[in-house]
């Protein structure tokens, strides 16, 4: 578990159109070349810690004749931003991936005092 200890809570969440490979032929929809897209992701407002993001896949096109395999995760998780990283293997061709992120991490409070 994660505790935040005296710092306000907030909340940051968003949705993020991560590719459509099937119009211009890419690796996702080919099934050749690198089967990994990464997307940057800022927050509006900075976090006081590292947050904790949770990601998930929101709408993913997929080809029915090929298993159905992927992967997403939150990579490279700061103060202000994080990596969405979706990867596919195999026989798997994928058209398109949206993914939705929700980051709850230590924010200041309005009142804190900045003694640097």
């Amino acid at each position: 578990m994660r505790r935040f200890g005296h710092f306000a809570v907030g909340v940051a969440q968003g949705s993020a159109e991560m590719f459509s490979a099937f119009e211009s032929g890419g690796p996702m929809w080919t099934g050749h070349g690198p089967r990994v897209e990464t997307q940057d992701v800022r927050f509006d407002e900075s976090f006081a810690e590292p947050p904790v993001v949770h990601v998930s896949l929101s709408m993913w096109d997929i080809d029915r004749n090929a298993n159905q395999r992927a992967d997403i995760q939150a990579v490279n998780i700061t103060r202000q931003g994080f990596a969405l990283q979706f990867r596919t293997w195999g026989d798997t061709r994928v058209a398109r991936v949206r993914a939705s992120w929700m980051a709850v991490g230590p924010v200041r409070h309005e009142e804190d005092w900045d003694l640097e």
